[in-house]
């Protein structure tokens, strides 16, 4: 969404002004076939067109009442940390257990890398930033990490994760850290 909602905005506007023309347009036609139609087919369908129309002017006052932009300030910071999770979780399988909130699978995920790495199985750079990216995700979802967790936390964080871990702090609920987690592990899965 990288006109970050101008277009939608456009084709809004465009939709309602469509909407608003032709209801118009179907109350001339109602009048201009007045003497085709019996009265009661007349009065029934100028009802319905007129609930129509007040149905229509209820949604118009609901979007005046706002500024009419399909991105506010929320879709901005959501827009930021989708980016900020994007960027700072490289490993699908991290995203997905963090967005289900499995931090015993993210746990026995790291157990078997530490195992992976000391047989050689894994290599020292890619064990090192999914591990960052697995405590980086239990500390998210509250989990209390060990000394030296957060020891090589600190050392081996980078500029990504600071930026994901502000990003989520000033958005403020973990749940919609979450949420947008999720909404990542969908994308991943088309």
């Amino acid at each position: 969404m990288a006109s970050r909602g101008k277009t939608e905005t456009s084709r809004l506007k465009q939709n309602l002004e469509e909407q608003l023309d032709r209801l118009m347009q179907q109350l001339q036609d109602l009048e201009e076939c007045r003497e085709e139609l019996d009265t009661d087919e007349y009065e029934e369908t100028k009802k319905e067109t007129l609930e129509q129309l007040s149905e229509f002017n209820d949604s118009l006052k609901k979007i005046m009442s706002g500024n009419m932009t399909l991105v506010d300030e929320l879709s901005g910071m959501q827009l930021a940390i989708q980016a900020a999770i994007s960027q700072a979780f490289k490993t699908p399988e991290v995203i997905r257990l963090f967005a289900k909130k499995q931090p015993g699978q993210l746990r026995t995920r790291l157990a078997e890398m530490d195992r992976d790495l000391m047989v050689g199985k894994l290599e020292r750079d890619l064990y090192t930033q999914q591990k960052v990216e697995i405590l980086t995700a239990l500390r998210k979802l509250g989990e209390k990490l060990t000394a030296d967790d957060e020891a090589f936390l600190s050392a081996n964080a980078g500029a990504i994760l600071s930026q994901f871990e502000k990003v989520s702090t000033d958005l403020g609920s973990g749940d919609k850290v979450l949420a947008l987690a999720s909404f990542e592990v969908e994308k991943t899965k088309k």
